[in-house]
């Protein structure tokens, strides 16, 4: 009788804060809350946030996700994604006389009312974000076509010539690389001294929190899985931090089943987080699947407590 070959150790740092925003768990309540309001189906413009996951079990309780207003049927209930649609989305659904709720994050509605107040004092607006990310699309949807510049690097900081470099403002995605985001506006102030900015920062706590909490575990891990979207920006920023901050191997996986174990070799300690809209479900997959190949220890790195909660709109109100 042959013996059973006893398994590697392996310590597990879990980051957090991880997972679920306070922004991302309204969007998905305002889609659930509606169905039972309403009854199936309704129908959601765009992921609702950027998880398969989420958007598949959103599938089964009864959304129908659409890409465009006009996939959805007259006189149907309709739910804008977290990320911020452009102006002319709920103006579409108006005159289509739709019934709509906006499940758009409030700090991303903060930065559209940044962009239009500056726009409004005379300034041209700079936006430090990434081409064809829904939440850039929205922002720059906010204002006039042409009034928004996209800002996507260091280079583009460099290259951008203002119409008047005495009114120019700057607004941000609010999913970016923390570190990055602060070289481009290093670089804005001082071509232009003048520039104005934010009251308060536009990259939100959450992604902010993320980011810190990585930095805090890669130095100390041979590996870091983040559990996220390919299209998620946020999770795709922790990878990158990861990978700065010191980790010789990181990763973006969507389910346990990503994982590619070769890769990973044989490390004694790994790192795990998920990005903002990636719910806990997934990340206990990952630790089962990891204790099927090591005799694993879970250590959780906590570096902020969130206690942030959004309102609902008035018209899902219990």
């Amino acid at each position: 009788m042959s013996e059973t070959k006893p398994k590697p150790p392996l310590t597990l740092l879990l980051a957090s804060p991880r997972g679920f925003c306070a922004g991302v768990d309204r969007a998905i309540q305002i889609v659930e809350l509606a169905i039972e309001k309403f009854g199936p189906p309704v129908y959601v413009r765009h992921e609702i946030v950027h998880n398969r996951y989420v958007v598949e079990e959103l599938e089964r309780k009864g959304a129908i996700f659409v890409e465009e207003l006009d996939e959805v049927p007259p006189g149907a209930k309709v739910i804008f994604s977290a990320h911020g649609v452009p102006k002319s989305v709920p103006a579409e659904a108006q005159a289509r006389e739709l019934f709509y709720l906006d499940a758009t994050c409030p700090l991303v509605s903060k930065v559209h009312v940044e962009a239009e107040r500056l726009h409004n004092r005379g300034l041209e607006i700079l936006l430090i974000g990434h081409a064809g990310h829904p939440e850039v699309i929205g922002t720059m949807g906010q204002l006039p076509d042409g009034a928004v510049t996209l800002i996507e690097t260091v280079s583009d900081a460099e290259a951008f010539t203002p119409r008047d470099p005495e009114k120019l403002a700057f607004v941000t995605q609010t999913t970016l690389s923390v570190d990055d985001t602060a070289e481009i506006v290093a670089a804005l102030r001082r071509r232009f001294p003048s520039i104005a900015g934010p009251h308060k920062e536009d990259i939100c706590y959450a992604t902010t929190n993320r980011q810190e909490a990585v930095k805090s575990i890669a130095p100390k891990v041979d590996a870091m899985l983040v559990i996220g979207a390919p299209n998620s920006s946020n999770s795709m920023r922790l990878v990158e931090v990861a990978e700065r901050s010191g980790c010789p191997y990181a990763a973006l996986v969507q389910r346990a089943s990503d994982i590619d174990w070769q890769a990973l070799g044989k490390p004694a300690a790994v790192g795990l987080t998920a990005g903002a809209s990636a719910p806990d479900v997934l990340v206990e997959e990952v630790i089962d699947a990891f204790r099927q190949h090591f005799s694993v220890t879970v250590e959780e790195t906590s570096v902020r407590r969130e206690s942030v909660q959004f309102k609902l709109p008035r018209a899902l109100a219990v």
